[in-house]
């Protein structure tokens, strides 16, 4: 395993073109990787310590049955799979991922399912949902433990893509029965509703998870404890409630005094995280705000560990994209004072046709994207897709992470 590097001091980017410079000058401070952190400074990213791991494919890239017979075959050739989510229950660590054809999110595209005895072995992918006929399909949506049950979420809806008009959009629950070893529906938890991680439990005994319409206007659910389908919806932010601010994909934790903490991806061409709060547990929020936090425009995950500190996994490098992934860690759950690079291998080939095309699975070359973690026995797993191709994971040892925290 590597260990992580020495620590430098660093400051912020903002050599690529971000927001104006007014909108720069009052930006929110969540980053923090020295005392005289500024806007005019940079990131040597090169630079950043790296933390390692053992590394696992979960799902191996597949070919699509387009692809039978042919000759070559190129990343048009194999399936998609994205949306990756973990859990631990009864014994075993669970993954859970969007498995549909070739392009993203059309119809046909089902949720499956490996489980692990360590995180680095995983079983044969099988399918949780099942394959839904044309025009539908499903997204992975998150594995949730409510009443010892443990469901797996999914958005169903209709034509190509969750967003738009006329589709259909649902929020569903699915429940594992051990005894048949099958995953069955269970019911249906809300209409015009496509959440990003499965619920998180408030102080009240109230669940709180994030939703966006079929129009992507923010908001939050509230409820899910007196049955699966109780549930209040408060407004968070409009698609154009915020100028030149597109929400997509917002997370949030609970700090000491119970105010709830968003970060929110931004695809209104920022480059940068936003932030809001809410005082009163998720019914209202402040106006999102621009962070000096960098996002390569794709999703992030946190969590707090037993160790007493905040991790968040990203793409915190707008200038190669979806090529990194990288670890920050928060001691007080605002500011993230240390940043580091995952050190993820290139994995194997999948098949001795796409030698020509297997380099952009190479790591620095392909895109790794959509993390989600959780920690188990001293150790962070991390999974994420590469390429939207193939489901991998990271064990990374909390000793390590340790190490970066200390200097």
């Amino acid at each position: 395993m590597r260990k992580t590097s020495a620590f430098v001091i660093l400051a912020f980017c903002s050599a690529c073109p971000l927001l104006a410079d007014e909108n720069r000058e009052h930006s929110v401070e969540v980053l923090r990787l020295s005392s005289s952190l500024t806007e005019s400074g940079d990131i040597d990213y090169a630079e950043l310590p790296r933390v390692g791991g053992s590394h696992a494919v979960i799902s191996a890239a597949a070919l699509d049955s387009a692809a039978a017979g042919k000759p070559r075959i190129d990343l048009h050739n194999i399936r998609f799979q994205l949306h990756n989510y973990l859990a631990h229950h009864a014994g075993r660590l669970w993954c859970i991922w969007s498995d549909g054809p070739r392009v993203e999110d059309e119809p046909t595209q089902q949720v499956s399912y490996s489980t692990s005895l360590d995180g680095i072995r995983w079983s044969e992918p099988q399918t949780v949902t099942g394959k839904p006929e044309a025009p539908y399909a499903f997204i992975a949506r998150g594995l949730w433990v409510r009443d010892g049950e443990l469901l797996a979420l999914a958005a169903h809806f209709k034509g190509k893509g969750a967003f738009g008009a006329d589709k259909e959009l649902e929020l569903q629950a699915y429940v594992w029965h051990e005894q048949e070893k099958a995953w069955r529906f269970k019911q249906k938890l809300y209409d015009n509703a496509i959440n990003n991680f499965a619920p998180q439990r408030l102080s009240g005994g109230d669940w709180i998870m994030t939703r966006r319409d079929s129009r992507f206007n923010v908001s939050v659910l509230i409820g899910g404890q007196k049955s699966l389908d109780d549930w209040q919806s408060f407004p968070v932010v409009g698609v154009r409630d915020v100028q030149g601010f597109r929400p997509d994909e917002p997370i949030f934790w609970p700090l000491a005094d119970n105010t709830l903490f968003a970060l929110y991806r931004d695809n209104g061409g920022s480059r940068r995280l936003f932030h809001s709060v809410s005082m009163d547990q998720g019914r209202n929020w402040g106006k999102p705000l621009i962070t000096n936090f960098p996002n390569a425009t794709s999703k992030v995950f946190s969590i707090r560990t037993r160790r007493d500190y905040r991790v968040l996994v990203l793409n915190a490098n707008p200038k190669v994209g979806r090529r990194q992934l990288h670890l920050a860690v928060s001691k007080d759950d605002r500011h993230f004072t240390r940043m580091a690079l995952l050190d993820i291998p290139s994995p194997p080939s999948i098949d001795d046709r796409a030698s020509e095309v297997w380099h952009k699975f190479r790591t620095g070359v392909a895109s790794l994207q959509y993390p989600h973690v959780i920690e188990y026995e001293e150790h962070l797993l991390i999974a994420f897709s590469r390429n939207k191709h193939q489901t991998e994971v990271l064990r990374v040892s909390l000793d390590d992470v340790d190490q970066l925290v200390e200097r």
